[in-house]
């Protein structure tokens, strides 16, 4: 791409990403609480005075307001610009590696809700089945469309389809078989239901060779945090953070991890 056009580009990118942030925001608040996340407005959760437009504006606003309520002068946790400067990056990336594609698109949206996910999860140690259902059909949607622009006919949306009910499947097949067998050698639960069900959309966005590779390096991702942080032995610690993780890293290095698996163990 031209750098005359990148650098605009980039520019739009990021803004549209540090929206999305901005909503994911309320999301993670409201979700939880069982409220409404499309009313009222944003405002403060302070003084519950509304926002204005341009205190709103994602990343900047916070800045403007130097991290306190224009109205009460409260604290506004520096967690809200973080999360908008996430997204905005991810975003940004992901058009990085993808170009102007439908991919970009899909995964955008995966992005967005795994993000969501992952904050909900290590606030509340809860994945709540609004966004992991809606996340399932989103992928399950994807890969129908994805299939027919890929291959051009029907018959690839149907067997993209398929085979991401069959990795749905898998995901919460494999993660409960986990739980049970940890349940059986901790004497408690070791896994919540929640972790299957974001498997399962795992699954449906990914296919299953993605999927396994995501759980593993959700795993290994899991232990050095586990060892960096010192956490005890027995401790409970959100898992949904590290899948969503895992999933990131694989959308930006699948690809050349199977072909260098498969080129040092299945080629003579």
């Amino acid at each position: 791409m031209d750098i005359l056009m990148m650098v605009p580009a980039s520019i739009i990118v990021f803004a549209l990403g540090a929206s999305v942030g901005s909503f994911i925001n309320v999301v993670v608040y409201r979700l939880p609480e069982g409220l409404s996340i499309l009313w009222p407005p944003s405002r403060c959760p302070h003084c519950l005075n509304q926002l204005k437009a341009y205190d709103n504006v994602p990343v900047f606003g916070w800045l403007w307001l130097k991290g306190r309520c224009r109205f009460c002068k409260n604290k506004i946790s520096p967690r809200y610009p973080v999360v908008e400067a996430m997204a905005g990056l991810l975003f940004l990336l992901l058009f990085f590696t993808f170009k102007f594609s439908f991919l970009t698109l899909g995964y955008w949206a995966f992005c967005s809700w795994l993000l969501a996910l992952s904050i909900i999860d290590w606030d509340t140690m809860t994945l709540p089945n609004p966004l992991t259902q809606s996340g399932l059909l989103l992928g399950i949607g994807f890969q129908v469309i994805w299939g027919s622009v890929s291959d051009g006919n029907w018959q690839g949306a149907v067997n993209h389809g398929m085979m991401a009910i069959a990795a749905a499947v898998l995901g919460i097949w494999l993660f409960d078989a986990i739980a049970i067998l940890g349940e059986i050698g901790l004497g408690k639960a070791a896994m919540g239901a929640g972790d299957a069900k974001l498997a399962a959309m795992m699954g449906a966005w990914f296919g299953w060779q993605y999927l396994l590779l995501a759980s593993f390096t959700a795993c290994v991702v899991g232990v050095l945090f586990a060892i960096v942080f010192r956490q005890q032995w027995g401790q409970k610690m959100p898992f949904g953070p590290f899948l969503a993780m895992g999933s990131v890293i694989v959308l930006f290095t699948g690809e050349a991890v199977l072909s260098t698996y498969l080129r040092l163990f299945f080629t003579n």
